[in-house]
């Protein structure tokens, strides 16, 4: 089983990478936790493809499993559901040495990930990403939050799983809209800092959305071993790490101004690295050769590349609610050159002009 890394000192945790192993996973996350009292979170989606495995591989390594179902979706990233998981975990028994597992997609990830960071002051957490999105990103860096009705992950704190379990094959029960979702992450991760996954994102896309194992397990891995370096580099985004939010500045405006209804996480992200590229073409940062490619290879992607019925003053509004914000300058993580990036602080009026 290959793994990779997260080096974080004392709070170092390893992202295994498998395939069809979820009779192992037991005896795996044995290794990681203080107890054998468990709490597995999972969602509607997810429940009745998994969950059955994973709690019959808990029981054979001795575990003492509960569980909870939420609904799937960006809507039940809330405070209100928060609580009732908490809830849920005081009344299941869940002392300081016991543990939460998350089982799914990166809602569930995010909002299993804040009740283990705020139980009893933090408990043992553990990620089983069950969707490209979460195994190529959120399930690693150990951000979790919930949503505000006005902006996403506004409530939340850094806080490192024990280890991330991630099934290459689960992805093929993905609908396509999901792989889709979770490819934008992949391509920003070529933007960012690895031209070279870029370019072979553009020769080997039909076999990566064809969900072919090879493919599939080249781009996860190696998007899990950019995470895992700029983590390293900066835990709680003080200055690097923020690059991975290429994208996300409109992207989270978007996902905020249509209720998390109407784009799910990737493809708000993809809309936003196509107007921020189109910004970094503005100012001068790259050329237009390099925009074409970045905008071609999100459009042969499938994903969607402009949002509908959002005016441009609501818009500049929404991201300047975005807490990347700093003493009232809009930051954006801009391309400028292949595969790397820089945060650059942007005047309202140039804003402006790229937004429809």
């Amino acid at each position: 089983m290959d793994k990779v890394v997260v080096e974080l000192e004392e709070r170092s945790y390893p992202i295994y990478f498998d395939y069809e192993g979820f009779d192992r996973v037991g005896d795996l996350i044995k290794k990681h936790v203080r107890s054998s009292k468990t709490f597995v979170i999972t969602d509607s989606n997810v429940y009745p493809l998994y969950f059955e495995k994973i709690e019959e591989s808990l029981k054979k390594s001795g575990f003492d499993v509960t569980h909870e179902v939420i609904p799937a979706g960006e809507t039940s990233k809330t405070m209100e559901m928060a609580q009732r998981l908490l809830e849920v975990a005081y009344d299941s028994g869940l002392l300081r040495d016991s543990s939460i597992i998350a089982l799914g997609g990166g809602v569930v990830g995010d909002i299993a990930g804040f009740v283990a960071a705020t139980y009893m002051r933090g408990i043992d957490f553990i990620q089983i990403p069950t969707t490209l999105l979460a195994q190529v990103d959120s399930s690693v860096g150990g951000k979790v939050a919930v949503n505000l009705k006005k902006g996403k992950n506004i409530v939340g704190a850094f806080y490192q799983p024990k280890m991330v379990y991630i099934d290459i094959s689960v992805l093929k029960t993905l609908d396509k809209r999901e792989v889709l979702s979770g490819l934008a992450e992949v391509i920003k991760y070529g933007v960012i800092w690895d031209f070279d996954l870029f370019t072979y994102i553009e020769k080997n896309l039909e076999d990566i959305l064809r969900l072919k194992e090879e493919s599939l397990t080249h781009i996860v891995k190696r998007s899990c071993e950019i995470k895992a370096k700029i983590v390293s580099l900066d835990e709680k985004e003080e200055n690097l790490r923020a690059i991975l939010n290429f994208g996300h500045t409109i992207g989270h405006a978007i996902e905020a101004l249509t209720g998390y209804e109407k784009y799910i996480h990737g493809e708000a992200v993809a809309i936003g690295m196509v107007y921020e590229a189109r910004l970094a073409f503005n100012l001068g940062y790259i050329d237009e050769g390099y925009l074409e490619r970045i905008l071609n290879l999100i459009k042969r992607s499938g994903l969607p590349a402009d949002y509908e019925g959002i005016e441009k003053t609501d818009m500049l509004n929404a991201i300047k609610l975005d807490k990347k914000m700093r003493e009232g300058k809009i930051n954006f993580v801009l391309p400028v050159g292949f595969g790397k990036v820089d945060i650059v602080s942007v005047k309202e009026e140039d804003v402006l002009k790229v937004l429809k």
